[in-house]
């Protein structure tokens, strides 16, 4: 059942819910694994509002940072969003790209070592040129670096423009 599928493009592509036709396509009762830090109320009722559209059939875990202690054998996951998982990793590590990455590696081999159907989302941030500023620097190459790793070890790889998805990978 081990299956991987990357799905990225830029905000607002419908990256999320096409990663969630895709795993209701595949189970009645998928996870949805989002990786988001509550940085404030209204943010927290945000996270709230999007668990609710899911609906009763989705299990939700909030999980910043450890993946892997989330036994999901036999599950289909999404995972939203690889973005938002490596800024937890990036600035808990006081930007420290190279120490991140690892960190990140490691972190998402122990995770998908498990007989699971996982889908990722992912943004593509590095497309509008290069940032002035080093902090967004330092990150834009800690994604594209970790989407990379990603898309190498994933079975399909679909890319999402304007709604429309299209299968790169797979």
């Amino acid at each position: 059942m081990r299956k991987i599928i990357l799905i990225t493009g830029g905000q607002r592509s419908g990256k999320s819910s096409y990663a969630q036709r895709l795993a209701l396509q595949s189970a009645e009762n998928p996870v949805y694994l989002a990786t988001s830090r509550v940085w404030d109320e209204e943010y927290r009722e945000r996270i709230r509002r999007h668990q609710e559209d899911r609906g009763p059939q989705w299990t939700n875990i909030e999980e910043e940072k450890q993946l892997s202690r989330h036994q999901l054998d036999g599950r289909v996951v999404v995972v939203d969003c690889l973005t938002l998982w490596c800024t937890n990793f990036f600035f808990d590590n006081d930007g420290q790209t190279d120490l991140s990455l690892t960190q990140l590696k490691e972190e998402f081999d122990k995770f998908t070592a498990q007989d699971a159907f996982f889908i990722f989302v992912t943004n593509e941030i590095g497309l509008g040129g290069v940032s002035e500023n080093d902090v967004q620097r330092h990150f834009t190459d800690l994604l594209g670096w970790m989407n990379q790793y990603v898309a190498e070890r994933a079975d399909e790889v679909v890319w999402m423009v304007s709604g429309i998805p299209v299968k790169i990978k797979g």
